[in-house]
């Protein structure tokens, strides 16, 4: 022993200093680490021919360095450990599985200890003697052992007590929980959920476990429900508990069903999951399916205490799934976490409506492929779109036509472009089509310009055209109107439609004052009714023609009609000010 003392770290850390200082000077190998460096020092591990050959480096494996350095740490928490449990069992009479226990499993207490004696040769006899004269707070340490973090234990920490036989119902308590089967790094979770717990009377605690087990559960089953719900140790036996036993066996589901998937790591909510399970009790399941379902997948159950699968549920409602459709469904549920389930099926349903999908097409995929949304972790909506090389109405088609295609565009895999459809090519014959057939001349500078200038579908076109047709106009007129603005066939039907209607009957003009300004179509509504509001006002005041042309109103700018017209009245800029705050929609 004594021989082993003079070989302690003010030795050890002389040697490797020593070492260190040669080895620096070394060539290129004093980048090497050190214990690589220790490893080519001729002096221990190699001949002098073998120093002066390259790539002849002789390594001592793990094991033989392990003994060449000593890991002193480990020395120095087994003295450490040792003299606690002296200490706890010997001096404090705490029973021996308790010491021990508590000297195994708190690490940060005995750093905390090991830092008291720093320097010191002979731990354990340094430790001894510091206990002698420094009692220590036992509390630390048990907390601890009991998988209490530090943070939880300052907490909890009593403030007037140090020894744990101070505090018998403690002890007694935590040794009922011990002998009945629970595992005593666990204790911890159960302490800081339901702390009323152990301070009840001797025999209170037992009987409420022997409670449980009165309900027909196994003692196995029990521990693992209060490691599970420490706060079912509060009070009389757990209600909604009682009654989810009372529905399984009333659907003959074993509890060991559901007890396969409990962890100590979690809390339940009994309460949410008599809920969820009384939910799909009642919508449309057989004792058999029931039974079936929980068999395949108590994790419905069991995550999150039923709260992921009840938005599972309800977004399926929300999609417009039936009752029926729900249960066959949940049957067919994959063997995975809901929670990334339920996450990938709400990303794919924002992918369907970032990219405009229409809302019945989205309630169509959900109803029918909710099994395939719920496996698909789509990329960014941009992303796919870029390197797809496709608008959104092409891809919502692609979609519509084969669900299936979205298995392709999920992290991790490389998206390739969709092969050109001919659409673009269609569309263009269509518009040359459109053109010639309204009188315009082929290849002509107002046929090309027309062509540049038209946005959407060539077939499209002739529809947007009739819609000046019916309203009055001759087709002759309309034609023209389209070589001075080709741009007002780019309006939708209905919006061409609405904005004809307000200029004939909101605006009093005639149909035929397109002709002359057939620009007045790609003008916002908005505009133009805040535009004639303050004309309206102006006329009545006598400041302004009484029959202005639509171009001299709406054409200017904001500034040039404040100037030319508003500011002619003292009052005028205060009224257009108030019109622009009104809702013109």
């Amino acid at each position: 022993m004594n021989h082993f003392q003079k070989l302690q770290k003010p030795f050890l850390l002389k040697w490797v200093s020593s070492n260190l200082h040669q080895n620096y000077h070394r060539s290129s190998t004093s980048l090497l680490p050190l214990c690589f460096q220790i490893a080519n020092c001729p002096t221990y591990y190699t001949s002098r021919a073998e120093e002066n050959t390259e790539n002849d480096y002789i390594l001592i494996d793990k094991k033989q360095k392990q003994k060449q350095i000593p890991n002193y740490r480990n020395v120095y928490l087994k003295e450490a450990q040792s003299s606690l449990l002296h200490y706890f069992h010997d001096t404090r009479n705490l029973p021996f599985n308790d010491a021990e226990h508590m000297t195994k499993n708190c690490p940060v207490f005995i750093d905390k200890l090991l830092k008291k004696v720093e320097g010191e040769n002979d731990i354990e006899h340094s430790l001894a003697k510091y206990f002698r004269y420094h009692p220590i707070n036992e509390f630390e340490s048990f907390f601890e052992s009991i998988g209490l973090s530090p943070s939880e234990i300052n907490q909890v920490l009593p403030r007037d007590l140090m020894f744990l036989n101070d505090d018998d119902l403690l002890i007694d308590n935590y040794h009922v929980l011990c002998d009945y089967g629970i595992p005593r790094s666990m204790i911890g979770k159960i302490y800081m959920e339901a702390r009323e717990v152990f301070k009840y009377d001797y025999g209170v605690l037992y009987s409420k476990l022997r409670a449980y087990e009165d309900l027909g559960l196994n003692h196995n089953s029990v521990t693992k429900v209060i490691v599970s719900s420490g706060s079912f140790l509060i009070g009389s036996v757990n209600g909604d508990f009682v009654k989810l036993l009372d529905l399984l066996r009333s659907s003959e589901i074993e509890f060991r069903w559901i007890e396969g998937r409990l962890s100590h790591k979690n809390s339940y909510n009994w309460s949410r999951m008599l809920e969820f399970f009384s939910f799909i009790s009642e919508i449309g399941y057989s004792k058999e399916k029931l039974r079936t379902l929980m068999r395949r997948h108590p994790q419905l159950l069991v995550e999150d205490s039923g709260r992921t699968a009840f938005k599972l549920v309800g977004i399926l409602i929300k999609m417009g799934s039936t009752g029926k459709e729900i249960s066959s469904f949940l049957l067919q549920f994959p063997r995975v976490q809901i929670g990334t389930f339920v996450k990938n099926l709400r990303q794919c349903l924002l992918f369907l409506i970032e990219i405009e999908m229409d809302a019945n097409d989205i309630n169509k995929i959900a109803r029918e492929h909710p099994l395939l949304l719920g496996f698909c972790s789509l990329k960014k909506p941009n992303s796919i779109l870029s390197i797809l090389n496709v608008g959104k109405k092409r891809i919502c088609n692609v979609i519509k036509e084969d669900p299936n295609q979205l298995k392709n565009w999920v992290m991790g895999l490389k998206v390739e472009p969709l092969p050109n459809s001919g659409d673009g090519q269609k569309s263009l014959m269509q518009k040359s089509e459109f053109l010639l057939n309204v009188g315009f001349i082929e290849n002509s500078e107002k046929f090309n310009k027309a062509l540049k200038v038209f946005r959407g579908k060539g077939g499209e076109l002739q529809e947007r055209f009739d819609c000046f047709v019916k309203a009055g106009l001759d087709r002759k007129d309309v034609t023209d109107m389209i070589k001075v603005a080709p741009q007002i066939l780019n309006q939708t039907k209905h919006m061409i439609e609405q904005k004809i209607d307000f200029l004939v009957n909101g605006m009093c003009y005639p149909i035929s004052s397109l002709v002359a300004f057939p620009q007045f179509i790609c003008y916002t509504v908005e505009r133009a009714k805040l535009r004639v509001a303050m004309y309206t006002w102006l006329k009545d005041e006598g400041l302004a023609s009484p029959k202005l042309a639509l171009s001299t109103i709406l054409a200017c700018s904001e500034n040039a009609f404040v100037t030319k017209f508003i500011k002619n009245h003292p009052g005028g800029l205060e009224v257009w000010e108030n019109l622009k705050k009104q809702d013109f929609v």
